[in-house]
């Protein structure tokens, strides 16, 4: 692959980006970007090689779409106008139900897969970019079937390199199961860190006695809402049913402590644990 397009230079294409160069480092990187601070930061940080137009997007051999869910849903189309019939094009949105409809019609289909790499951290920008994020983890498909054969062959050989594990799911199971997973535990993060900034006004008290437990709890609060924001919106429906439930696990553990009835309490936590065996297996 000579020509790589990454469009939206922050975490997620940086870190493709990265690796792909080291990876291919006769390729060249291109940069799409509505900040043009973020193609200054990237280009400086030898992220990517050069910025681009999409008017550049007809020799691209590769395209990944690394920007928020509502922008990309718009987006795509717009690229898959541009490009030529062999180019790859994914995306790495959390949301894959409303832009594999989206794009189901249009005549260039063929060339795009629906992604999403299980990896990020909280911070954002270019500079948050890392190599080697994607060894080790689960990147999701949906609709393969839907790509033509020798442009999947492509995309399934750099996931391959970059070592990551493939999982195959239709776009409507995929979105429900990720609202438990992920969705939820960042909804957690933000009302926790919410929760304490309304409960103790003294930001010396917050910073003196969080300790490591608080820390990494909280940590997804620090991601950007506007990522986020969209991402709640598209999966609305699966985002609401994880909360009601969610909640009513809440409402009965207040109610559990509200009886002193402890025992039960232990027993919540204890039969709780075994989420370490389910993590541990998936290492």
């Amino acid at each position: 692959m000579k020509n790589i397009f990454i469009i939206g230079v922050g975490l997620i294409g940086g870190s493709f980006a990265l690796d792909i160069k080291k990876l291919h480092p006769e390729s060249t990187i291109y940069g799409i970007d509505k900040n043009e601070a973020h193609l200054t930061e990237a280009i400086a940080l030898n992220v990517i090689d050069k910025a681009a137009e999409f008017e550049d997007l007809e020799k691209a051999d590769l395209v990944i779409l690394s920007i928020p869910v509502d922008a990309a849903i718009n987006v795509l189309p717009k690229v898959l106008d541009h490009v030529s019939d062999n180019a790859i094009v994914f995306d790495v949105g959390s949301t894959k139900e409303d832009i594999c409809d989206k794009v189901k019609n249009h005549a260039n289909r063929r060339n795009y897969l629906a992604v999403h790499p299980i990896a990020g951290t909280e911070h954002s920008g270019p500079k948050a970019a890392l190599n080697g994020l994607y060894k080790n983890k689960t990147n999701i498909i949906c609709e393969v079937e839907e790509t033509a054969f020798k442009l999947q062959e492509k995309a399934l050989k750099l996931f391959s390199d970059l070592g990551m594990r493939i999982r195959y799911m239709n776009p409507k199971a995929h979105d429900k199961h990720i609202a438990y997973v992920s969705h939820l535990s960042h909804i957690s993060a933000f009302m926790l860190g919410k929760t304490v900034i309304d409960k103790e006004k003294n930001e010396r008290d917050i910073f003196d006695m969080a300790g490591s437990g608080f820390e990494s709890t909280v940590r997804l609060a620090k991601s950007s809402p506007a990522m986020w924001t969209p991402i709640f919106q598209q999966n609305k429906t699966n985002v609401i049913e994880t909360l009601d439930e969610f909640i009513s696990n809440l409402n009965h553990f207040k109610k559990l402590m509200e009886e002193d009835n402890f025992e039960a309490v232990y027993e919540e936590m204890e039969s709780t644990n075994y989420i370490k065996d389910i993590l541990n297996g998936i290492q």
